[in-house]
């Protein structure tokens, strides 16, 4: 195989839905064939894949005047793949003081992404 099929060809397994789809994307210039999703969704996933790679952070920040001492926390949608550890210092810098319901905003538009930063818990107060 050569060096220019291996750059218009790659493999991924679509993350969109529990099925896992294995799909086979080829470069065509500007375009993208896909080839393996069962749905539309798998399609759009590979193309957004290949070009502006987007996640989703689930982890915690720290939690004051609580029982607990983490704060579940997610981002609203997607971020840019390239920023996920510029995401993560930030939220390392964070402490928030019950009480907090779940869906609070913690932090608005991180790193101007236009994404926020949510709980995933309610949590009362002390």
């Amino acid at each position: 195989m050569s060096l220019e099929e291996v750059l218009a060809k790659k493999e991924l397994t679509c993350i969109v839905c529990p099925m896992g789809c294995k799909l086979s994307v080829e470069c065509l210039g500007d375009d993208f064939k896909v080839e393996g999703n069962n749905c539309k969704r798998g399609e759009k996933y590979a193309k957004e894949e290949l070009t502006n790679p987007k996640r989703v952070i689930t982890t915690t920040v720290k939690l004051g005047n609580s029982y607990l001492h983490l704060l579940p926390v997610k981002t609203e949608s997607s971020i840019p793949k390239n920023l996920m550890f510029e995401v993560m210092k930030e939220l390392d810098k964070i402490k928030v003081d019950a009480p907090i319901k779940v869906g609070d905003i913690i932090i608005k538009n991180i790193l101007n992404t236009g994404v926020n930063i949510v709980s995933a818990k309610t949590v009362e107060k002390l």
